[in-house]
């Protein structure tokens, strides 16, 4: 339901198009800004999350409330993630090494899950005196992986300052390259794309890109803390960028860390002060689905850590398009906030903050900062290091712990995307209006803004009230003599409502006696999201489907769910009209609107059938896929664990369900036959074709 100001709102809204109308010489409507919907939409859940998040997090004034707050934070974030694995063999060997001033670094191999390989180097002090303390190094986003130039240097350095350092290939990088280019270990996708590309298929099942990357660095530490040469009490992480966030990820869940030092990481809170849409979304691994109502949030996995020694290291460039605008306020908030934690454990010294104006990366200065951190939290030395060790990056192939560099081709690894694949799950019944979070639209009758005419056609502007800050346009086509009315049909193409030409599609169909609306979904046509504000290198790529949807997924609102909430405010408000009651009301959809068609149509009766053309086949299909095309905005977590698209087509039955040009997951146009394999319910027709035009779209229409 709609609250009191919103109704004051609308209500405000339809006396200003009544002034505007009553002035000969002015406009005759003004229209809403319809950009600004889903953008609204979403501060409104992120400033929920946020306020949330801050009433928790104002409990914490004793030891006893912040022990209570760590254990949760671990057990929540394991939820989040999709749970956490069982151990399982490492069966780590050692593949080779070499020798250099100060240090010999050995090349190694292990398994975070079964035949799924890591590939490491291990740089082990030849000065000094054993055990020493161990250092897990994380790296950032660098398609080399672990020869990054400057994560070499950090290595280097660490191991001539008498640290055992573990320096690993993250997922999709380096020797660990999944979708490779011209060469197996440079990807063809780039870093953050290896990520996420399976990350979007393991959603389906229940899984993440975090859960996985999350368990190879726990995995790694177990390597590392087993080693003879390190004492297990003197553990710490390092990273740069992706490797700074996943140093945040091991805090959260991994008691054994001693320290750590955060260089660049997301450190900053996605549901934040002056959230600004879409918001600090990332590639998957660092996109917490669901966080927004659960209360947690980026700067919740470190509060595990305390009081134990954290070093937070950032670049002041970063908010510029690195990360989002809100990049530097948002971390200077939450590192207050958990300063005052560290304060109350009675260890304020063990926190610090520290930025350079230098460009994202793990700068000379930032390098030197991590030593002396660990200097004097690991090995109770506060003399100052001014001056890095010498240093010396090697080749990359020099590096390689697999032949030719790809554990795929020289050790059969399995991937993420095999992995997710093969991962089998037994389905169990849940609501539809569960998996997809819906929002109940309010009863409230669909507004005309105005009205115009064609020959034969009567045309009116409408705006349906969806959910509180959102309003979706569309047109309404009427057959000239409304008494002839056959049925109402809703149409949804991706490109929006745009297709309202003199004589086209929709006036033809309203030619054949259909009442014909045609909306513009939210994300779509008018409703397409305004810019955030900030940096237009961050701006503009963030304000895509994709990012709309992650930002959609982390507040517990899936994108697919909001638009079936836009389709059902319309199918409500329609059958509501009383030039329309009584008439049958259909649904023709085009594309990825398929989908959404699909599952307002398994919640609301009222919808007397579907043509749906061009469409996805199954989500069963996109995890088979690896190299799979379907906009990320229709992906439901956990949906594979309880239905798919096949299964809720033939639950309509009786209605009637007709499919036209459908395509697999890879986007591969199917013949009727394989189509018919996953859809063999007899409520459902499928032709070998998709015509998308009035004669093709009235074919499918019993009431035609």
């Amino acid at each position: 339901m709609l609250t009191r100001r919103e109704l004051l709102e609308l209500a405000g809204a339809a006396a200003a198009v009544k002034l505007a109308r009553a002035q000969s010489n002015g406009p005759s409507v003004l229209y809403r800004d319809y950009s600004r919907c889903l953008p609204d939409y979403l501060r409104a859940l992120a400033d929920h999350a946020y306020r949330l998040r801050n009433g928790e997090i104002a409990k914490l004034t004793s030891p006893g409330a912040i022990r209570e707050r760590q254990q949760w934070v671990t057990r929540t974030f394991w939820k989040l993630v999709g749970g956490m694995p069982g151990r399982t063999p490492l069966n780590a060997r050692t593949v080779g090494s070499f020798q250099r001033e100060g240090y010999r670094l050995e090349k190694v191999i292990y398994e975070s899950q079964p035949n799924f390989f890591i590939s490491a180097n291990l740089y082990i002090p030849t000065t000094g005196r054993p055990p020493y303390p161990g250092v897990l190094f994380q790296m950032g986003h660098t398609t080399n992986g672990k020869a990054g130039d400057l994560y070499q240097r950090c290595c280097q350095g660490l191991v001539r300052l008498g640290y055992l350092v573990l320096g690993f290939d993250p997922m999709g990088q380096g020797e660990r390259t999944y979708y490779p280019g011209a060469v197996p270990f440079r990807s063809r996708l780039g870093a953050d794309e290896e990520h996420t590309r399976p990350g979007r298929q393991m959603l389906l099942k229940g899984g993440t890109s975090t859960r996985l990357q999350l368990w190879d660095s726990v995995r790694s530490l177990d390597y590392l803390a087993s080693h003879p040469l390190v004492d297990p009490g003197r553990l710490a992480s390092t990273g740069q960028s992706g490797g700074g966030t996943n140093t945040m990820m091991l805090a959260a869940v991994d008691d054994r860390l001693a320290a750590a030092a955060v260089s660049c990481g997301i450190t900053e809170n996605f549901a934040c002060a002056n959230f600004n849409p879409p918001g600090s979304t990332d590639d998957g691994e660092q996109n917490f689905i669901g966080s927004g109502p659960a209360g947690f949030d980026r700067w919740d996995m470190l509060y595990p850590l305390a009081p134990k020694p954290l070093l937070i290291l950032a670049s002041d460039r970063d908010f510029f398009g690195t990360y989002s605008p809100n990049y530097i306020s948002s971390g200077t908030e939450e590192f207050v906030k958990l300063k005052r934690v560290y304060d109350t454990l009675g260890h304020g010294e063990r926190i610090a903050w520290f930025d350079t104006p230098l460009p994202h990366g793990l700068a000379y200065d930032m390098r030197l900062q991590i030593y002396n951190w660990f200097g004097r939290w690991l090995k109770n030395d506060n003399s100052a290091i001014t001056q890095e060790p010498p240093t010396a990056p090697e080749q990359e192939a020099e590096l390689f712990v697999s032949e030719g560099g790809s554990v795929v081709q020289s050790l059969h690894s399995e991937t993420p995307f095999s992995l997710n694949r093969n991962r089998v799950v037994t389905k169990t019944a849940e609501p539809l209006e569960r998996l997809l979070s819906l929002d109940r639209p309010p009863q409230i009758p669909a507004a005309t803004l105005s009205r115009a005419s064609f020959a034969r056609t009567r045309i009116e502007a409408l705006e349906f009230a969806s959910t509180p800050e959102v309003w979706i346009p569309a047109w309404l086509f009427q057959p000239e003599h409304a008494e002839s009315l056959k049925a109402v049909l809703i149409v949804l193409e991706p490109g929006g409502r745009s297709s309202w030409h003199e004589g086209e599609l929709y006036d033809k169909l309203a030619g054949e006696r259909f009442a014909v609306c045609a909306p513009d979904l939210r994300g779509i046509g008018d409703t397409t999201p305004e810019f955030g504000r900030g940096a237009a290198r961050h701006a503009r790529p963030h304000n895509s489907d994709e990012h709309w949807a992650w930002a959609s997924l982390i507040l517990g609102k899936p994108l697919a769910g909001q638009r079936v909430t836009d389709i059902l405010a319309i199918v409500q408000a329609l059958r509501a009209r009383q030039d329309l009651k009584g008439k049958p009301l259909f649904i023709a959809a085009r594309g990825f609107l398929t989908v959404p068609a699909l599952f307002a149509a398994g919640i609301e009766p009222g919808i007397a059938g579907l043509y749906l053309a061009e469409g996805l086949t199954s989500f069963s299909d996109i995890a088979a896929a690896e190299d799979y095309r379907q906009p990320f905005g229709n992906f439901v977590p956990n949906l594979l664990m309880h239905t798919d698209l096949p299964e809720v087509a033939a639950s309509l039955a009786p209605r009637r369900v007709v499919l036209g040009g459908f395509v697999n997951g890879a986007g591969r146009s199917l013949a009727p036959a394989e189509v018919r394999k996953q859809y063999d319910a007899p409520n459902i027709e499928v032709l070998a074709d998709a015509a998308w035009d009035a004669a093709g779209i009235l074919r499918a229409l019993p009431a035609a």
